[in-house]
């Protein structure tokens, strides 16, 4: 059967990927309100279409940061995507390349900083950072992403222990231990090991700093060179203190409704987020976007870009950077 749609793309991946890689990909939260919610969201707003307005001639380059893309949709940051496919966040890069636009890597990527930007070198690339107990070792990335050529910061601000992600638990998920933390060395590269529970959240709770604060931000737009998009956001408050604080940009996020259930749908906070600070900061979004249309729903709803992560995972799975791409 032919794919033609990001459903046909999950349906194969979920033949493909083993059961313990899929069940972290794709599940959410607590009893996973939230992460229909990213979906039903979208299907309830309406398009009103207008016509005969000469559309033959249609430029969808966006641009952010002082740098052009083709179209106003990038790669979110997912972790340790080699589990989908052996040539991992490097596939996906490339695939972002080949299409003109933005690829976010994660902080706990199967592929490092450098091997990315040495096996993508055309990518435009962003890097999603965690806030580590050990500030040396979140200095240090900052640095490394600077000198690979990454062209903004990610900062992930709702996720500094995470969520209550049942399938995990059930699974006692652990990384197959071929892969890596590619971005560490030692214990950090390989600690997702389940010692009776989810081994992610495990390590998370080992490593990551819980006391995150708006002085962490202000710190890091003062230490990095970079812009500063602060991802997680979802109410007006938080987008407004955000912005005071002089990030580039807001990245209206659940987190793939992995963190909190019940939280709004990404495109449900967007509208009060554009009204706060939308003439103050560059606003992106993610959560559920799986089609054209969501993405048009987006940008009229006030968002300069859309986001995706699980759709770019599914190709990756079912035929690496030509999935993708596709």
């Amino acid at each position: 059967m032919a794919l033609v749609s990001i459903q046909d793309y999950a349906r194969r991946a979920s033949q493909i990927v083993p059961q313990n890689a899929l069940d972290y990909y794709r599940s959410g939260a607590g009893d996973e309100l939230t992460l229909r919610l990213n979906r039903v969201a979208f299907d309830r707003i309406r398009i009103r279409p207008r016509v005969l307005n000469s559309g033959a001639s249609r430029d969808m380059t966006v641009e952010l940061f002082g740098e052009k893309f083709s179209m106003p949709i990038g790669i979110s940051p997912t972790a340790m995507q080699r589990m989908a496919h052996p040539e991992g966040e490097v596939a996906n890069a490339k695939a972002a390349a080949s299409r003109g636009i933005p690829f976010t890597l994660s902080t706990i990527a199967t592929s490092s900083i450098e091997q990315v930007a040495a096996g993508a070198p055309r990518s435009p690339k962003w890097f999603q950072l965690y806030i580590y107990k050990d500030r040396k070792l979140t200095e240090n990335l900052v640095r490394r992403a600077e000198k690979a050529g990454f062209k903004a910061l990610v900062l992930t601000v709702d996720a500094p222990m995470f969520g209550l992600r049942r399938a995990d638990m059930r699974n006692k998920f652990s990384l197959p231990s071929h892969y890596v933390l590619a971005n560490f060395d030692g214990h950090l590269a390989t600690g997702v090991q389940s010692q009776g529970g989810s081994g992610i959240n495990e390590y998370i709770t080992e490593q990551l700093d819980p006391t995150l604060s708006w002085k962490d931000v202000e710190w890091l737009v003062k230490f990095t060179k970079l812009p500063v998009i602060v991802k997680g956001i979802l109410t007006k408050e938080d987008a407004t203190i955000a912005a005071d604080y002089g990030v580039r940009g807001i990245w209206v996020s659940n987190h793939g409704a992995r963190q909190i259930d019940s939280v709004p749908a990404s495109i449900e906070a967007l509208p009060e987020i554009v009204a706060a600070v939308g003439d103050r900061t560059t606003i992106v979004l993610d959560g559920g976007v799986t089609e054209g249309t969501d993405v048009f729903k987006a940008l009229a709803l006030g968002a300069k870009m859309a986001f995706f992560g699980r759709p770019a995972l599914w190709g990756l799975a079912v035929n690496g950077q030509q999935g993708v791409e596709h």
